[in-house]
């Protein structure tokens, strides 16, 4: 048997335990090093991988066979570009970028590298969801609902850049969006958004969301998003054309909170392991994530004040994004370096 891969993983914050957790059980993996611009978060690692400060000094001396990105949005385009480059493969978080054209910016290195790059929705690999695409293959589907619903507050894991549209993108929309679409995706192939309804809080971001969304045969879509939920609610159902029915509930039997997502990052992990060993090849648009980045800004540019809003919370509504105004123009994409403590992790 070969060796494992070593793995680097940058960023340390809510999401690099379930990575790190996962290179640990799975035979494919070895974690060799963490990075975080935070000395705080590498005193809390426990682990025997190396610690570093800097994703290039760690690229540089760890040397790791591969990459886990898991940074605040905005610094996504940077390390992954710098990782790239180096001839080092990629996992990065969903979203692939803070924007589609830095999105293209990343698929357009790694087609010139000829080096794997991969974006990871994480609900795509539940198991529920597996089990309603596994059913759904071959038949024809009507219509599609995704729901994604939380308290933000109860999941940012310390990290408060989720609720700065500069660093995360916008709100709901540009952060958990990517995995609801990616879903619909999964699901449809294929789609276009025709309709969008936001509601913005009192600071510009977008809390809650309802997409609709239709593919070339004429299948509709609809994905709805809550930063505001009292609780939490994930998941989809699917209407095949003879008229049945079916749901998958993404949290169902997974005891816990964030439970559902230790087997989830697992089957992450075992499929980059097969595009970094040659086993597998990324699909088109790094595995979906520049898809779903377009879907996001199409999203944005289509929407309009969810039905009761006031007055104010309409003017907030028609305020450009930072993913709105890579789309519009109106801000320039990001393409710079890393800035200081942009390695927080997730």
């Amino acid at each position: 048997m070969s060796r494992p891969l070593r793995l680097g993983v940058i960023g340390l914050g809510a999401i690099a335990p379930y990575y790190l957790a996962a290179a640990e059980r799975l035979p494919d993996w070895e974690p060799a090093a963490v990075c975080d611009t935070r000395p705080q978060a590498l005193q809390r690692y426990s682990g025997p991988a190396a610690r570093f400060r800097d994703h290039r000094t760690l690229l540089a001396q760890a040397r790791p066979d591969a990459l886990v990105v898991a940074v605040p949005n905005h610094a996504h385009l940077a390390v992954c570009r710098d990782a790239l480059e180096a001839g080092v493969p990629v996992c990065v978080e969903k979203p692939l970028a803070l924007t589609a054209a830095e999105g293209r910016v990343l698929t357009e290195c790694a087609r010139r590298s000829r080096v794997p790059l991969m974006t990871a929705f994480h609900r795509r690999y539940n198991a529920a969801v597996r089990a309603l695409a596994s059913r759904s293959a071959g038949r024809r589907i009507t219509a599609v609902r995704v729901r994604y619903l939380e308290r933000i507050e109860e999941h940012l894991g310390g990290e408060d850049w989720y609720l700065d549209p500069a660093r995360c993108g916008g709100g709901c929309v540009a952060d958990n969006g990517p995995n609801a679409l990616d879903l619909v995706r999964l699901l449809l192939g294929d789609v276009t958004v025709t309709e969008c309804e936001i509601r913005r809080d009192g600071r510009g971001v977008d809390r809650q969301a309802v997409i609709g969304l239709r593919s070339p045969a004429g299948a509709t879509a609809t994905v709805e998003l809550d930063w505001s939920y009292p609780g939490e609610l994930k998941d989809v159902e699917v209407e095949w054309t003879d008229g049945e029915v079916l749901r998958a509930d993404m949290l169902a039997g997974h005891r816990g909170f964030k439970a559902s997502l230790w087997h989830e990052y697992e089957a992450i992990l075992a499929d980059f392991a097969a595009l970094v060993g040659g086993r597998a090849t990324a699909g088109a648009g790094a595995h979906g994530g520049l898809p779903a980045l377009e879907l996001v800004e199409a999203a944005y540019r289509l929407a309009r004040p969810a039905p009761g809003v006031t007055t104010a919370e309409a003017a907030t509504t028609a305020g450009v994004t930072a993913a709105e105004g890579a789309a519009t123009g109106t801000v320039a994409a990001r393409e710079t370096d890393v800035p200081e403590g942009t390695e927080a992790a997730r």
